[in-house]
């Protein structure tokens, strides 16, 4: 497949573009395919270029709030990272957040060409290259055994082999690397999904989808240990070009339909002069450990760092001091 590059010479940012066709589904032919990806790549290209950008904004608090929470996980961890990549970046909600101190440079990576320029350069704190190309083919951007670092930031749950991409973010990472992951998932968006439900049953006689299937919590950590993730942590929070983009959906909701819903919504759910949309956050957090004995694996000291320890392994048995008199 011929790739297209686009580079841009502006400093200190710059964009490589892939063509369209890195969106086929020759790369999802091998998994179940949910979601429409080229539908996706056009609704978040038609919201980041509407009104310059500016109407786009006006959404991106849910995003903001994320990208906040997980910049608080990244400085739990003091190491200090020569490149980063921003998997799915939109228009860069978490790199706008990364400072020099702590990172030099961000790989920002989104399918959506509109949306990963919307903001100008100068919003950044740290170098930035932008590479426009379908999340789902990560080995096909970036080499294996490349990268320190990649995060994720509301982009999984668009992706149609979930654990496909998983699999690909853990060989693109070099040894002691990182990724830090935040989906939605679990109950997120279910008093709309049910208010259309009943809706549709009610006037249609019939149900079609509106919402995207979410990845249940509980199923996220076997999902990650089936891509070969280990010794990682999960944890969830409750509190846009996030369209419908499923295969198989309707493209028109009939206005009787939608009036119902909304009567619905705000008899099961709303409250006076409230209704409320319920966002459950996925978060993962991973390090790429050396495959070593126990005693060599890398560990995070108290300080935040991640600690390398020697690599030349002494014979069993050698030892001269006993484990438990240290104890």
């Amino acid at each position: 497949m011929s790739l297209l590059r686009v580079v841009s010479c502006r400093s200190p940012a710059w964009c490589r573009a892939f063509a369209s066709e890195a969106l086929s589904a020759a790369h999802t032919s091998s998994a179940y395919r949910v979601f429409d990806r080229i539908a996706k790549q056009r609704q978040k290209d038609r919201a980041a270029s509407r009104d310059g950008g500016a109407r786009s904004r006006t959404v991106d608090y849910v995003r903001d709030e994320v990208a906040d929470r997980m910049m608080e996980r990244l400085l739990d961890i003091k190491t200090k990272f020569d490149t980063l990549v921003d998997l799915g970046s939109g228009p860069g909600h978490f790199s706008k957040l990364l400072e020099p101190d702590k990172v030099r440079k961000v790989i920002m990576i989104d399918s959506s060409g509109q949306t990963l320029r919307r903001d100008p350069v100068d919003e950044f704190e740290v170098q930035v290259e932008r590479i426009q190309g379908d999340e789902e083919s990560l080995l096909e951007l970036l080499p294996r055994n490349s990268r320190e670092a990649i995060v994720s930031c509301l982009s999984l749950h668009w992706v149609n082999d979930l654990p496909g991409i998983l699999v690909q973010i853990k060989e693109v990472l070099q040894p002691d690397g990182l990724f830090l992951g935040a989906m939605f998932g679990g109950d997120t968006l279910f008093e709309l999904r049910s208010a259309l439900q009943l809706a549709e049953v009610d006037r249609e006689g019939g149900i079609s989808p509106h919402v995207s299937p979410m990845t249940d919590t509980k199923d996220i950590s076997n999902l990650l240990s089936r891509a070969g993730f280990t010794l990682l942590t999960v944890d969830t929070d409750e509190d846009m070009g996030e369209s419908n983009a499923i295969l198989g959906r309707r493209h028109l909701l009939h206005r009787d339909t939608l009036a119902a819903a909304s009567a619905i919504y705000q008899e099961l759910h709303g409250s006076e002069g409230c209704i409320p949309a319920t966002f459950q956050v996925i978060y993962m957090v991973y390090i790429h450990l050396f495959t070593l004995p126990l005693l060599m694996l890398p560990s995070l000291r108290s300080d935040g760092n991640l600690h390398r320890p020697n690599a030349n392994l002494v014979e069993r048995g050698s030892a001269q001091t006993s484990l438990k008199d240290v104890l």
